[in-house]
């Protein structure tokens, strides 16, 4: 097989774990329409194709703005059950082994659904996903443009179900919202035994000193995005030497800020840093992993070879044991071998 341009075919059969998907970016049009007829909820679109219309953004504010107020459709927990079950179904579809989901339960508390209603229906699908054979576990993230107050109380609401969660992580407008606000609640999370990581989004203010905050004073285990991390090469060294992954999502970014960060993506790659390729909210983007996968290797040239090191990344930096991480890379080995030999065929 030559070493350049993977077919699509390759791509989404090749073995990978998604670390960077927002289970609520995962409601496609059809499911949002549905809940709201289920539980009588105006949404002001009546199709599948003025749902699509209503998926426009070009930037992350704007994205939030139409993302947030989609959410009300989720009411019950067999909606959020749905939701997560209908994600890993399609994750299903491109050969992902393990996925580390995001939940942000703020999101729903705020408009007065219960923490164990999100929760319980978002877990009951994640005990299902090894009928799929997916290995899957929830990151609860706090939303940063809410306060710091609101952070802590939902992180009380979670410890009851601290042997159910992987990890905490922190997501939404990164605007006037630094990693430091948010200190304090992390710092009782590593105390809890929570893994950590962090967004840190692409071309925000401040982009830099954020990434900074979230490598050396919360001491995250990874970045999620942070391709602006090539702006200090000590940084970079950093996250090398210490195996600190950046989960990062080229489609999304090309909505954002109208750039995949492709250059970005393949010199840290050039230069061993664990980055790997994730779909965020594939709904909106209508795009899975695969299809990220896929679009990165078409428009900047990735070999093969680059590809398959983008997928054994993804299981190397994911909250796993160290035998896991073994038996996925070798999964993925056998899986090159074997397509080469039916290619040969």
């Amino acid at each position: 097989m030559s070493t350049r341009y993977p077919t699509r075919e390759f791509i989404k059969q090749l073995p990978k774990a998604e670390l960077h998907l927002h289970l609520e970016g995962t409601l496609e049009p059809e499911l949002k329409l549905k809940l709201a007829k289920r539980n009588n909820i105006a949404i002001g679109q009546e199709t599948i194709e003025e749902v699509q219309e209503s998926y426009q953004f070009d930037s992350l504010s704007s994205f939030l703005n139409v993302y947030y107020p989609a959410m009300n459709v989720l009411q019950t927990e067999e909606d959020f059950y749905e939701l997560a079950w209908e994600y890993l179904k399609r994750a299903k579809e491109h050969n992902v082994k393990r996925a580390e989901v995001f939940f942000d339960p703020q999101a729903h508390t705020s408009r007065g659904i219960k923490f164990e209603t999100v929760f319980n229906g978002y877990y009951r699908a994640i005990q299902d996903s090894l009928k799929l054979g997916i290995s899957a576990e929830l990151i609860l993230c706090f939303l940063r443009d809410m306060s710091a107050e609101s952070a802590m109380e939902t992180f009380e609401q979670a410890l009851p179900y601290k042997d159910k969660i992987a990890g905490i992580g922190l997501d939404s407008d990164e605007r006037s919202n630094p990693p430091s606000k948010f200190f304090d609640v992390f710092k009782k999370a590593k105390e809890e035994g929570f893994r950590i990581t962090m967004h840190c989004d692409i071309d925000q203010e401040n982009s830099i000193e954020h990434i900074r905050q979230a490598l050396f004073d919360a001491k995250v285990e990874r970045l999620d995005h942070g391709t602006n991390i090539v702006e200090n090469p000590e940084f970079v060294a950093y996250v090398k030497e210490n195996n600190i992954g950046l989960t990062c999502c080229p489609v999304s970014n090309s909505f954002v800020v109208e750039d995949m960060k492709g250059k970005e993506i393949i010199e840290l790659l050039e230069q061993g840093v664990k980055v790997t390729v994730n779909s965020d909210d594939p709904a909106y983007f209508q795009s899975y992993i695969s299809d990220d996968l896929y679009a990165l290797a078409e428009n900047y040239s990735l070999t093969t070879e680059q590809v398959t090191q983008l997928a054994k990344n993804s299981f190397e930096i994911a909250w796993i044991s160290e035998a896991e991480k073994e038996n996925y890379i070798q999964l993925i080995d056998a899986y090159v071998e074997n397509f080469n030999k039916i290619k040969m065929i």
